[in-house]
């Protein structure tokens, strides 16, 4: 009964710190040209702590409302390639410096969020609904790095 709880709380928690953790603001970052409306470092901690815990509850709502273990391996499937898609973001675009990269994967990103709001929506209505503040932000990150990228190519490396 609280493994599921345990679980999402605990991937939630990971991403968020190792997100945090792969996201240096130096030099590299501070330099890159940005549009105008990109919003204050600041607001990010606090806009993916949001996100991740309703990705969370997201996540033990539906377990709970499944009506079957193939259901809820899906469940698992779902969220784990959304984890695997999440985390890879911020090592490409900050710790690689390669925003080109990372654009192409916050598409797969992208993809991961509308497979879990297509798929929980059967399961558990609420869970779909959750995940849209999450689609909503990345949709939004995705046209800030395609502009940081437009704005700052080209970044190969020599």
């Amino acid at each position: 009964m609280w493994m599921p709880i345990i679980v999402a709380v605990g991937v939630a928690v990971f991403l968020g710190a190792a997100g945090g953790l792969m996201t240096p603001i130096g030099v590299w970052y501070r330099q890159l040209r940005k549009p105008s409306w990109q919003p204050p470092d600041w607001a990010f901690g606090p806009a993916w702590t949001i996100i991740l815990g309703l990705a969370a509850w997201s996540a033990i709502i539906a377990w709970r409302a499944a009506p079957d273990a193939d259901t809820q391996r899906d469940i698992i499937i779902m969220f784990g390639v959304n984890a695997l898609c999440h985390f890879l973001w911020s090592p490409l675009f900050f710790r690689l410096r390669r925003p080109d990269w990372a654009l192409v994967e916050v598409v797969f990103l992208w993809i991961s969020l509308v497979v879990l709001v297509v798929g929980l929506w059967p399961i558990a209505h609420v869970a779909s609904v959750m995940i849209m503040p999450y689609l909503a932000w990345v949709s939004f990150a995705a046209v800030l790095n395609a502009t940081i990228v437009r704005l700052n190519r080209p970044f190969a490396r020599g």
